[in-house]
């Protein structure tokens, strides 16, 4: 089985050869064929020299991209490289900073083995985060589960069959949210326990602001479902609290009313034109191995 690891890195050189290093040695004695494509968005901070030898992985390559896109269209330009370029079973998404655990590639790919043809997630049951982002981020599947009827317990931390990922790269949202992607073609799906791990080197990247916008561009895939939703939910509040009209009843309204909004400029995002074109943005392709 031909495996491809896809890590998307902007900027976090340290970390992510640090999980070139343990990817190669969690693979150890494994009967697969393990390669990692690194989608390099266009960092300013120049790449360090690297001495390490991989022995167990088939190769590595790093893609430079010309222009920053961010870390979802990372993701879709480098499946849709994969697809178009590379022979492969499987693509694992990665984050490269090691929040997704190398450790828990066993459990990923086992269960590959065992469903050559399912779509296997990650999914969280511990995170690693200070307590306001954990909050947050429960605010956020209450919010994905309310109004987009979605329970979506992964973030990019999943290995695709080939035929997803052809589905993936024909797919508007994919541009935009790889999860929310995934879910809308992919209902059926396994899943192993996953634990969020610690990054290797600084502070997270991940921005208030930026959660908040990933957040609302996954339930932004699902816009028809929330829009009738929220109306519905809009309809059955007012019919609730009409007779005790305040500003402090009105407070949700607003927030309905704003979460809408938002979730429609989002949705502007998913480009199937910008997805089809995005191989223009290669600058050079490295091998490291």
């Amino acid at each position: 089985m031909k495996t491809k690891i896809l890590i998307p890195i902007y900027n976090d050189w340290q970390s992510v050869f640090k999980l070139l290093e343990n990817i190669d040695s969690q693979i150890d004695g494994w009967d697969a064929e393990v390669s990692v494509v690194i989608i390099n968005d266009a960092s300013t901070e120049k790449k360090p020299n690297n001495s390490s030898v991989f022995k167990n992985l088939k190769s590595v390559k790093i893609i430079n991209m010309k222009k920053n896109w961010g870390h979802a269209r990372c993701i879709a330009a480098g499946l849709k490289y994969i697809y178009e370029k590379e022979e492969f079973d499987h693509v694992i998404p990665m984050d490269g900073d090691g929040e997704d655990q190398p450790a828990e590639l066993g459990s990923i790919i086992c269960e590959a083995y065992g469903y050559p043809n399912n779509v296997i997630t990650a999914n969280r049951i511990k995170r690693s985060e200070g307590f306001l982002f954990r909050f947050c981020y429960l605010l956020h599947k209450f919010l994905t589960f309310i109004f987009a009827g979605q329970s979506i317990k992964f973030g990019n931390y999943a290995c695709l069959p080939k035929p997803v990922v052809a589905q993936m790269i024909k797919e508007p949202a994919t541009w935009s949210s790889f999860s929310g992607s995934l879910s809308k073609l992919v209902t059926s799906r396994l899943s192993v326990k996953s634990i969020r791990g610690f990054r290797y080197f600084g502070p997270s990247k991940m921005s208030f602001f930026s959660l908040i916008k990933h957040s609302l561009s996954i339930i932004a895939v699902f816009r028809t479902t929330v829009l009738i939703r929220a109306m519905i939910f809009l309809a059955v509040y007012l019919f609730f609290v009409l007779q005790h009209i305040s500003v402090v009843t009105l407070i949700p309204v607003v927030l309905v009313i704003l979460m809408i909004i938002s979730v429609f400029i989002l949705s502007r995002r998913e480009n199937i034109t910008e997805l089809n074109n995005s191989l223009e943005n290669i600058s050079n392709i490295e091998n490291l191995k």
